[in-house]
């Protein structure tokens, strides 16, 4: 996943760990053999020729000078922030080009600075590390803590209903369906609500969902009120003791101020344990912008993000839960029901500094 911003996080790396590593070796050796210790000399002289030969190796450090300046004092060297500005203005060109929304890619460099600054690092510490521990924090930062789903519900009272939102053309009705099979095949019983009435076709596209997954569907008519529907759903579930509703609802934009009063009014109905708002990550900073605006508009507690595997890039998934503050739950990696992934921050951090693309 993310091939162009493995790419770019690869290349930062490498300008970072050189500019580091390119201390000289000789930087802790004691004083210049040129100082020959075998012939008497004056104890008055005996430093003269000490001092200038340190100075003198101080000047031969010509990359260490020109990019990331370190006082080395007791085997310790202390990084200059301003000797890695050319580095930190490659990585924000690369999460711009990448679609990491502006705030979030402040977030990322400001703490990247920070953590690298004005640090002592001894000087057996491996450079890679520092690097990468530091790019990782700062992404981990950014990307946030993630949800478990599972844990999430056993921690709920049963049925646990979550509601689907987003805009139109996401994949929001298959996703609901992926969700649905994902948790099937973790033990649970699943009820889906079709809440879309308002799509032509939507209510048969999640009825053969529910078909090809063995998973109850609750329906009513096309263009009825899909707070009833959800409704239904929910009794259905206490009375069979169900553990799960999905409660499919129709793409909306945030401006459609009916369809908008519509999911305002399933919400006060069936009162949702968690909203989802599905996106396309192929949408990059667009997605950012419409969850933005959904988050003010109605509200959510989590983000499912669909056509990861189509997304070079990665924008959308780096930014998104930093612009909403609110976690990724699942991404979508395929066609199938089972290409559906779970949302960790420390493995796509992980994957995404694991090395060159």
């Amino acid at each position: 996943m993310f091939k162009a911003l493995k790419e770019k996080l690869f290349s930062v790396r490498q300008r970072l760990e050189t500019t580091i590593s390119e201390q000289p070796k000789e930087a802790p050796d004691t004083p210049s053999p040129s100082l020959d210790t075998h012939v008497p000399s004056p104890p008055s002289q005996s430093p003269e020729p000490a001092e200038p030969e340190e100075d003198s190796r101080d000047k031969k450090k010509p990359g260490f000078a020109q990019k990331v300046v370190s006082l080395v004092r007791d085997r310790e060297f202390i990084i200059s922030e301003k000797d890695i500005e050319d580095s930190l203005s490659d990585l924000e060109i690369g999460l711009l080009e990448s679609d990491v929304a502006f705030s979030a890619t402040d977030a990322i460099l400001t703490k990247v600075r920070e953590d690298l600054t004005g640090s002592k690092r001894k000087i057996g510490t491996s450079v890679d590390s520092v690097i990468t521990n530091a790019l990782s924090d700062a992404l981990l930062s950014v990307l946030g803590e993630g949800v478990n789903i599972l844990d999430f519900i056993a921690s709920r009272e049963k049925p646990v209903k979550i509601l689907f939102t987003g805009v139109n053309g996401t994949g929001k009705t298959t996703s609901v369906a992926k969700v649905a099979n994902f948790l099937t095949k973790n033990g649970l019983t699943v009820a889906i609500g079709a809440g879309d009435t308002f799509r032509a076709g939507a209510i048969e596209q999640i009825d053969v969902h529910g078909e090809r997954l063995g998973i109850k569907v609750i329906q009513h008519q096309e263009g009825s009120d899909p707070s009833a529907v959800l409704y239904d759903t929910v009794q259905y579930a206490k009375a069979h003791n169900i553990d799960v509703v999905l409660g499919d609802t129709a793409g909306r934009f945030h401006n459609r101020v009916n369809l908008m009063n519509q999911l305002a009014k399933i919400r006060r109905v069936i009162q949702p344990d968690l909203i989802v708002y599905v996106d396309e990550a192929v949408a990059g900073n667009d997605a950012v912008i419409r969850a933005e605006e959904f988050a003010k508009s109605v509200g959510m507690d989590a983000v499912m993000l669909t056509k990861v595997d189509m997304d070079p890039k990665g924008g959308a998934a780096i930014s998104i839960a930093h612009a909403v503050g609110k976690p990724l739950i699942f991404i979508g990696v395929g066609q199938g029901y089972d290409d559906i992934v779970p949302f960790e921050p420390k493995a796509i951090v992980a994957d995404l500094l694991a090395g060159e693309a």
